[in-house]
């Protein structure tokens, strides 16, 4: 199974990534309404404002609880979608405490996620993220016929459970370099509750900095 970290270091590019993470305790959560939404609408909007082009991460879950917003982010030129597994349990064991998909699941867990996909995007990417950035020799190995190439990250963004946004825009601004993937989040609710707010000032840095911000397909072009 092909795997990519970060793109070519010869050119001021970096892909801005966001995961929409959604696990059956999140959906718990919501259903009884202590979460009102795990979708950062407000991010998307704010990266719609700064024209911010980006790659979005979807579990399959997710897509199932939002496909109208699934078709509205597929619809929109400056966003490309990739899959984030069905339901984020970890492909490793103790992938923080994402339990674990059973080896045996491992292959059909992922397709039903790139399926649901093609169902709700005319023009779907095969780039996939493992929960938590868990993978092993063995993960690697029984998703080879999900014909997917894993993203990894050489920025995590720190957006999880972060108390403010300023945390996130210094992780960020203080570990990209030419070729980075930067990892946030785009489910917001009490998982990632400043991805929006930290954002902007990542944005406007890293434009002062003389980057070019990218989709994946587009910073692995080259």
């Amino acid at each position: 199974m092909p795997l990519v970290q970060h793109g070519p270091r010869d050119k001021p590019r970096v892909a801005l990534t966001f995961d929409a993470d959604l696990t059956a305790l999140m959906r718990k959560r919501l259903v009884s309404g202590k979460v009102k939404s795990y979708y950062n609408e407000k991010l998307i909007d704010e990266l719609r404002a700064m024209h911010v082009p980006a790659t979005l991460f979807l579990t399959g879950m997710w897509m199932e609880q939002y496909p109208d917003v699934t078709r509205q982010l597929a619809a929109d030129p400056l966003f490309e979608l990739g899959t984030h597994t069905y339901d984020h349990r970890g492909f490793t064991k103790h992938c923080y405490t994402l339990g674990t998909v059973p080896r045996a699941d491992m292959l059909s867990d992922v397709r039903r996620a790139v399926v649901l996909l093609d169902r709700l995007d005319p023009h779907p990417t095969r780039w996939f993220r493992f929960p938590g950035g868990c993978y092993d020799g063995t993960a690697l190995h029984e998703l080879a016929p999900a014909g997917v190439t894993a993203v990894g990250l050489d920025v995590p963004g720190a957006d999880g459970f972060a108390k403010g946004p300023e945390p996130i825009v210094k992780q960020v601004l203080s570990n990209v370099r030419n070729g980075s993937i930067v990892v946030l989040h785009m489910h917001g609710g009490d998982n990632a509750p400043y991805t929006a707010e930290a954002i902007g000032p990542i944005v406007k840095t890293l434009r002062a900095r003389g980057y070019q911000l990218v989709t994946i397909t587009e910073l692995m072009r080259g």
